[in-house]
């Protein structure tokens, strides 16, 4: 479960952050979650509960925001979201040799208490 190690980052960072701005608690943290990042949210969801426990971030909501994956076509230059997790172009049936977004794991806001 490698979501234990993304979460300890996280809450980490938040930490940090947090603390920069002399906050006591931290009450949301929003990431940002791509569909082929390989992160399972709700477990994602367990390893918050279990990391935040006994930090400023123990009674923080987590807000996970899906990230859908966008391909690009070098053959025919357009963009497109793959359905059913087929990476072949809808416009001229090319595979796609670009994933322009989908694999981020990103820590994007804290709401913090000072």
């Amino acid at each position: 479960m490698h979501e234990i190690g993304i979460m300890e980052s996280a809450i980490a960072m938040a930490i940090q952050h947090a603390k920069a701005e002399n906050a006591t608690l931290i009450t949301e943290i929003t990431m940002r979650i791509g569909e082929m990042s390989g992160v399972y949210p709700p477990a994602l969801e367990f390893a918050f509960d279990v990391v935040a426990k006994n930090t400023i971030a123990e009674n923080a909501t987590l807000k996970i925001e899906t990230i859908p994956v966008c391909c690009y076509c070098d053959s025919c230059q357009q963009e497109f979201y793959p359905s059913d997790w087929i990476f072949a172009c809808p416009h001229c049936g090319q595979l796609s040799s670009k994933i322009l977004q989908g694999k981020e794991i990103e820590l994007v806001s804290l709401k913090i208490v000072k």
